[in-house]
């Protein structure tokens, strides 16, 4: 079993709970995992105390959910969140209950639960308690909703995005029952806030996007996303972060891209990195890449949409080449330039204008072509030699 920090917490936040005659397992992804195989860092606790029973426990906790049960508990190694066992009371928003109610069973506590995968426990003496043949599932490789699918996704529409991205990133396939009442339901995700769609989408990027588009077609859960998902564009393109997805997905739906930006609502950053890769990318498409897209455009930028000039027409990436063109620039930024707008305005004996910044973008341009050093004197000649043969 598991070893790092995160988890000797957890089993000494369970050894106190049981020390005080509570119930108290580790539940939910981390169990998952690690019968997947994968390093897990995010731990959750579940229990039969109630949250003021489980502050009454530990000197320092923080109420970051308590209406909801959960306490989290701050350990020395690891913070870690301990939630009481409960049942849901009804969802009138398709995404949070109205009323929770604390019980002392785990049985009840997991059937609330989205997924057979997702609705385990494990004990402090690595024991699995598997209610809902999750194990079974995860041998099978299947998504499988705990109970009836409807009323799973009625109480929480963004579990039907989630057994999207759980397909896409486990490389599972989604029960026939489940994935029926996904499409049944698909018009509820338009109850859900856009930034928790994106959440989701966002961890699906990082799997098997052509698996995740694929379903989100035969789901129809696409009539309710803004942009067109078509499978044949994303099958095959494998990336590690999401921003980059993102930029692909506007490539492939270029005069939607401000409509799909204000959709999503993405942050200025993102914005900008998403408008950066696809001007990039029609650079490398069309004549590769020039010393100034070298000096303009990050390295992540660069080799961004050099994946997706691949992805689209087998673009050699070349990412050794990329990165060593930007490292050698004989100028990082303009901050690096050896003169400054004042040394101009000494030399040519003239007051600000517009004159100015044109001169520093042709001194700019001439040191990264390396017609001249960055070296202020000789900046200096070439720019009067210049001035004079004009």
């Amino acid at each position: 079993m598991q070893q790092s920090k995160e988890w000797q917490a957890a089993y000494d936040i369970i050894e106190v709970l049981e020390g005080a005659q509570h119930e108290a397992y580790i539940v939910g992804g981390a169990v998952r995992d690690t019968l997947l195989g994968k390093k897990v860092h995010d731990v959750d606790v579940t229990t039969s105390a109630t949250p003021y029973e489980v502050k009454a426990l530990f000197t320092a906790t923080v109420d970051v959910g308590i209406e909801h049960g959960t306490v989290l508990v701050i350990h020395p190694l690891s913070a870690i969140e301990v939630t009481t066992f409960r049942t849901d009371g009804e969802y009138r928003d398709h995404r949070r209950p109205n009323e929770v109610t604390f019980v002392r069973s785990l049985s009840e506590d997991l059937a609330r639960r989205d997924f057979t995968i997702n609705a385990m426990a494990l004990t402090r003496q690595h024991q699995v308690i598997d209610l809902f043949h999750g194990q079974q599932d995860i041998k099978k490789g299947i998504i499988r909703a705990v109970g009836d699918a409807h009323a799973r996704f009625s109480e929480d529409a963004l579990r039907m995005l989630r057994a999207v991205r759980f397909a896409a990133q486990l490389r599972f396939v989604i029960a026939p029952i489940t994935k029926q009442a996904i499409k049944d339901c698909a018009y509820d995700l338009t109850h859900i806030a856009v930034e928790r769609i994106k959440m989701e989408l966002d961890k699906a990027m990082l799997g098997d996007m052509g698996i995740a588009v694929q379903l989100l077609q035969e789901t129809t859960l696409d009539h309710y996303l803004t942009g067109q998902w078509l499978v044949e564009q994303w099958r095959g393109f494998q990336i590690d972060e999401a921003q980059l997805g993102w930029a692909y997905f506007c490539y492939c739906n270029e005069p939607e891209v401000a409509s799909i930006l204000a959709a999503y609502r993405f942050s200025n950053k993102e914005k900008q990195f998403i408008k950066d890769v696809l001007a990039a990318t029609h650079q490398r498409i069309t004549d590769g890449y020039t010393v100034m897209d070298y000096y303009q455009y990050s390295e992540r930028v660069l080799l961004g949409a050099a994946k997706i000039a691949y992805h689209r027409f087998k673009i050699p990436v070349e990412s050794d080449k990329i990165k060593n063109n930007k490292s050698n620039l004989p100028l990082k930024n303009r901050q690096a330039l050896a003169v400054t707008g004042y040394d101009l305005q000494v030399w040519c004996n003239k007051k600000p204008g517009k004159w100015l910044k044109e001169a520093l973008n042709d001194i700019e341009r001439a040191v990264l072509y390396g017609d001249v050093l960055n070296d202020k004197q000789q900046i200096k000649e070439w720019y009067c030699n210049d001035i004079n043969e004009r």
